[in-house]
């Protein structure tokens, strides 16, 4: 008979199976990650976008005549 050879195959297939496993982790981590600042930078975008309309507007309405010359006393 011949004596019982150890194989290592289900030690490295493990080893496959878990690096594959973490690559993948990170992978997705880093996706997550990226799509989270992109999001981020457009809601910055959108506020400052806001807030220019904003002071657009205020601008407006500190530019706006509102005088008409009518004496609110004298109307009925």
């Amino acid at each position: 008979m011949e004596p019982d050879k150890k194989s290592n195959g289900t030690i490295v297939g493990i080893i496959v199976i878990i690096a594959i496993l973490i690559i993948g982790g990170v992978y997705t981590w880093q996706s997550k990650v990226k799509s989270a600042l992109k999001e981020k930078e457009i809601q910055e975008n959108t506020i400052q976008n806001d807030a220019s309309v904003l002071d657009s507007l205020e601008q407006d309405l500190q530019n706006t005549d509102t005088n008409l010359n009518v004496d609110v006393n004298t109307i009925q």
